[in-house]
């Protein structure tokens, strides 16, 4: 078989510390293609000399017969390609050359990949790196966490009971039923607001603050019948348990639901939070970057809903080269939170 290495890409395919690109990488190159027989030539271009960390050893192999240095101000990918296609060659690369695939058609057949690990060259795609597919999960679990360090009560059902209205409403009485010292709960909230019971026998139509606010955590394909499902359900509730006042029904997409499944996180009215008190910083590998900004406000309306706040917080999403295997991640909780929910 022929080959053309293209020795720009596979220098520059494994760095140095110093970010050079590296002679043993073209050596390497060299060693797997005499192992395996094949006929070969290598085409650096002309910046090469200047850039690889070797500069001694890279000279004397251009004085090889079948080493060759393309001219300062030509094209070398260019060179490369035109050498394959005359010669009906192979070419040694993980350069695509995307920008010539209207004059060579063939590029994708003719193109070797290959793999360099611990300086030995191997033929072939790299694996792609798994995918952690539990990941949003997995950022959200860290952050609920940092807040349970930090004293914030947060709800932590994973379970799921199957969703519909009905069951909604039902789990909603029979949780609210099963507190304990649910009428001192009730007074301790009314006590709160100065000289209430005498207000309330000064006018008829005072507005009694809705005792309870319950959150419905679901999947997101679940969302909207959830919230079409709001209204009555807080009726029933209501009306079920001799309530005075609804309870207000707020419905959170939530990341450890799965779809077909919703928990509750019911709390009196005076622990919901107004605003979520912390922001929180994400820090992702590259390759997890867009998903995790597109489920960004999945993962705000996750905590919100565990948390029991009225307004989410804002999720930032920032790439760390420190951070490399996908699936790798650090979050930072920032004081002050308040993204409308």
């Amino acid at each position: 078989m022929k080959v053309v290495v293209d020795a720009s890409n596979v220098a520059f395919s494994v760095k140095n510390e110093m970010g050079q690109p590296q002679m043993s990488n073209i050596l390497a190159a060299v060693k797997a293609l005499e192992e395996g027989e094949d006929e070969f030539v290598i085409i650096a271009d002309a910046s090469l000399r200047h850039d690889i960390d070797d500069k001694e050893t890279f000279l004397k192999l251009l004085e090889s017969e079948n080493v060759e240095e393309v001219p300062a101000g030509n094209d070398a990918d260019h060179f490369i390609l035109d050498i394959a296609s005359r010669e009906k060659a192979k070419v040694l690369s993980n350069d695509k050359f995307r920008d010539y695939a209207a004059e060579f058609r063939n590029i994708s057949s003719i193109r070797i990949p290959f793999i360099i690990e611990n300086n030995r060259l191997t033929f072939g795609k790299p694996k792609k790196a798994k995918k952690d597919k539990n990941i949003l999960q997995h950022i959200c679990d860290e952050i609920i966490k940092e807040l349970n360090f930090k004293k914030w009560e947060i709800y932590t059902g994973k379970e799921g009971l199957e969703i519909s209205p009905l069951n909604i409403a039902k789990q909603a009485i029979i949780r609210i039923d099963n507190e304990n010292n649910t009428e001192s709960k009730l007074e301790n909230i009314f006590s709160k607001i100065p000289m209430f019971n005498k207000i309330v026998e000064m006018v008829d139509d005072v507005e009694i603050a809705a005792p309870y606010v319950i959150f419905v955590l679901v999947h997101p394909k679940d969302y909207k019948l959830a919230v079409k499902n709001a209204g009555n359900i807080s009726v029933t509730v209501a009306d079920r348990l001799g309530l005075e006042k609804k309870p207000l029904i707020a419905v959170r997409n939530d990341l450890f639901t799965k779809q077909g499944n919703f928990e509750l996180n019911i709390m009196l009215a005076d622990e919901v939070t107004e605003y979520a008190p912390y922001n929180i910083s994400v820090r992702v590998c590259d390759s997890d970057e867009i998903f995790i900004k597109r489920n960004s406000r999945n993962i705000a309306s996750t905590i919100a809903g565990r948390l029991g706040s009225w307004k989410f917080p804002f999720v930032s999403v920032k790439p760390d080269m420190l951070l490399e295997k996908p699936g790798d991640f650090e979050i930072e909780l920032e004081k002050g939170g308040g993204l409308d929910g």
